[in-house]
């Protein structure tokens, strides 16, 4: 992590070439160290859905190899969670909103932050959870939404989606590398925060936004087309995180998607 580096921690880094996540054996070849930042395993809905078992074995079994690896050299776990929250829920949503797992790779956050506190109750591992909600940024996946539109706008093709109603709140990258670094020192114990910027908008939004920062005015359509158990609109509730780790996001999504513009012709 650079950003880690550039404040003088020494780091080491790992990834799928260090072995496999849920298998004891690499976690015993990594050096004694301060802080675990865990954000190893699976993470796209879809394929959840297509390999449950791999994300359940890959992300439920990797953490508790990651927590156990903490237990065993006293070190602090940093957990990068997921939006996992009841359907049905009040706005902003505070991290005690009940969680409801709607897709099997929410399953396996809301299992791993389970084995999170078991840990920290019984083994007395620190362990600070981060639930980001929607993070974008430079690199994403062209499959995620916000790449997807830059794809097309790029190829001069009509912007096509779902649906154009569903809310989410937005939080770019480098707000989300700031969080975990605040998570570092962050409390004794078990501690949960959520990971947004407090505000939401429509993926018409997104698109009308997308097209200012790029200076287009393609045409969009929609295939009327809602997911089932779609949650319609996402807004985290970050009081917490700013006052226990000092946190608060800096980037908005106009700027973050100029950010993005920066890059432009790589999604092409």
């Amino acid at each position: 992590m650079q950003h880690a580096r550039a404040n003088g921690s020494d780091v080491v880094t790992a990834n799928r070439a260090s072995g496999d996540v849920g298998d004891e054996a690499t976690w015993r070849a990594f050096p004694k160290a301060d802080v675990v930042v865990h954000l190893a395993g699976k993470s796209y809905v879809p394929a959840s859905w297509r390999e449950p078992n791999e994300f359940l074995r890959s992300n439920v079994l990797g953490t508790v190899a990651a927590i156990d690896y903490c237990r065993r050299h006293q070190a602090r776990l940093v957990f990068l969670s997921s939006y996992a929250y009841a359907i049905r829920t009040t706005l902003p949503i505070p991290e005690s909103s009940p969680l409801q797992a709607t897709n099997p790779y929410a399953l396996t956050k809301q299992l791993s932050e389970e084995v999170c506190q078991f840990f920290a109750e019984h083994y007395g591992v620190d362990v600070t959870v981060l639930r980001p909600f929607n993070v974008y940024g430079a690199d994403q996946g062209a499959s995620f939404l916000i790449p997807s539109i830059i794809r097309a706008m790029e190829n001069g093709e009509e912007i096509r989606v779902r649906d154009l109603e569903p809310k989410r709140d937005y939080v770019h990258v480098d707000d989300v590398v700031r969080a975990i670094f605040a998570a570092t020192t962050g409390p004794s114990g078990y501690s949960v925060f959520n990971i947004g910027t407090g505000v939401s908008y429509s993926v018409a939004e997104v698109i009308a936004k997308i097209q200012s920062a790029w200076g287009t005015t393609l045409s969009v359509q929609s295939d009327g087309e809602r997911r089932t158990n779609e949650i319609m609109d996402t807004v985290a509730d970050i009081h917490a995180a700013a006052l226990a780790l000092g946190w608060s996001p800096k980037i908005s999504l106009g700027d973050g998607l100029a950010q993005m513009h920066a890059s432009s012709g790589k999604y092409a």
